[in-house]
């Protein structure tokens, strides 16, 4: 009787694909070799095992590898300075300017400071322009605020003395006056007389306004439909300098009343004429200056 199909039974190797473990299923009376079972059993742990080390450091060198481009990319090929940031997020191209930048620096303007115009009529060496009683009061009337008052007639002379009264001339020759100019405006039954007297410098002109004193009068001026006025009543009178200028107001009714404090309408006329005088000197000063300053 055949025991198989030849040859001595093929011993089992569980890495061969077609061996087999001797088995019978009890039916010959043999156990399974336990020994053989655990000896491959523990190969494959063993070759599993350096399976499992193998991938895991393939596997860290390959993080390391990206951990290594991310961050190269990141920088940007290069290493940027602590606390700055050399791009923008997200690509964008827009240029910043740097934080040590130069700054623009600008050259210091070379105009020239405003001339003042005090200083064209301050004395006559600079005070060159044209002189007249239509020059210094154009026009046939003067309209402040909401009062015209009509120009009457106007004097110009050299004898100062001669176009003033009390202590007035004394005052004009001690301080060398070389001209006096008048004119004579008038509002209903009031007049005033301006008398604008000129020196050769600014301190004869103050000088002289220092002197006078209430009696330091210039002459009322008539004539072309003008009444005479202030020839022996009581007339309100002001005296002021700007420049080399010195200038006087005297104003009264022409119907010959005297002035007293209650007459707020002769006070008010000399007031308009001594403020309108004075600003046609300034404004002389600052034509003479506006034509300096564009030689």
């Amino acid at each position: 009787m055949s025991l198989g199909q030849g040859g001595p039974p093929q011993q089992w190797d569980p890495w061969k694909p077609n061996s087999q473990q001797p088995w019978n299923g009890g039916s010959s009376g043999q156990s399974p070799d336990w020994a053989a079972l655990a000896d491959a059993s523990e190969a494959r742990s063993k070759r599993r095992r350096l399976l499992f080390i193998g991938g895991g450091a393939l596997a860290t060198v390959a993080i390391g590898t990206a951990v290594a481009v991310a961050v190269v990319s990141a920088n940007g090929g290069s290493e940027a300075s602590p606390g700055t940031s050399s791009q923008l997020p997200g690509g964008s191209d827009i240029d910043i300017p740097s934080p040590t930048g130069t700054v623009p620096s600008f050259a210091p303007t070379s105009a020239p400071p405003p001339l003042d115009p005090k200083d064209f009529i301050a004395s006559a060496k600079k005070d060159k322009a044209p002189l007249s009683p239509d020059i210094l009061f154009p026009g046939t009337q003067l309209t402040m605020g909401e009062t015209v008052y009509k120009k009457g007639p106007t004097a110009d002379t050299t004898n100062c003395a001669s176009a003033a009264k009390a202590t007035l001339p004394k005052v004009l020759d001690d301080n060398d006056c070389t001209r006096l100019i008048r004119v004579t405006y008038t509002k209903d039954d009031v007049a005033v007389t301006v008398g604008v007297a000129v020196f050769e410098t600014e301190a004869q002109a103050t000088k002289a306004k220092q002197q006078a004193d209430k009696k330091s009068i210039v002459k009322s001026l008539s004539g072309g439909g003008v009444k005479d006025f202030c020839s022996g009543a009581v007339c309100r009178s002001t005296t002021n300098s700007y420049g080399r200028y010195a200038y006087f107001t005297l104003a009264g009714f022409t119907a010959g009343k005297d002035v007293t404090t209650k007459d707020t309408a002769v006070f008010a006329t000399g007031d308009d004429l001594q403020t309108f005088t004075v600003r046609q000197i300034h404004r002389r000063g600052q034509a003479q200056a506006s034509a300096a300053a564009n030689e």
